[in-house]
């Protein structure tokens, strides 16, 4: 069974350690931890592991993340993935920061990244991860706010809300998205 893992966020070393960047984080720490290398290819760096029987293919989109829908649409294809061994993970205002939550469907909730997929695949139904960032911004500055890099706290706190992340990546292809819905979903 094969897994595609969307990772979401914007290239670039302006953008590395952004807010907005916490879908790269994600893939980033399962390339670590499974001894992979990323890869430049078409329309995002692609890489590849092996677990528990499964394979997980991790995506970093090159495109930007208003167009995310564009590299996510090929590569499903290209590895003829269906739409439900589909995971995108993204960052989230609405949750608190530190919390985690996974979708087995739904909007695209103002996220442009998960309205681009959605415009793309022409629906919805595909999971999501959300990563909480919290939304302790003043009114209008959402945009430097999820742009914006993380503070000396969240930094402290960060590692163990990825590994989190990464785990429940893990187990949606291991155990299937309701029981780690049911596991991460706190």
């Amino acid at each position: 069974m094969n897994y595609l893992i969307a990772g979401l966020g914007n290239i670039g070393a302006e953008y590395e350690n952004t807010r907005h960047n916490a879908g790269f984080l994600v893939a980033d720490h399962l390339a670590a931890r499974f001894q992979v290398e990323f890869k430049r290819e078409h329309l995002g760096y692609l890489s590849e592991f092996r677990h528990k029987g499964r394979k997980f293919i991790l995506l970093k989109p090159t495109t930007y993340m208003n167009l995310s829908g564009k590299a996510v649409r090929y590569w499903l294809q290209r590895k003829k993935i269906k739409p439900e061994n589909l995971l995108v993970v993204v960052d989230d205002i609405n949750l608190d920061f530190g919390k985690i939550r996974l979708r087995k469907k739904g909007s695209h909730g103002g996220h442009n990244g998960l309205k681009s997929i959605e415009e793309y695949l022409g629906h919805s139904n595909y999971a999501r991860l959300r990563i909480g960032i919290g939304n302790n911004f003043h009114p209008g500055r959402q945009s430097d706010y999820v742009l914006g890099e993380w503070n000396a706290e969240e930094k402290m706190e960060l590692p163990q809300i990825i590994e989190m992340a990464a785990a429940a990546v893990l187990d949606f292809g291991t155990l299937g998205v309701e029981r780690t819905m049911n596991a991460y979903n706190k």
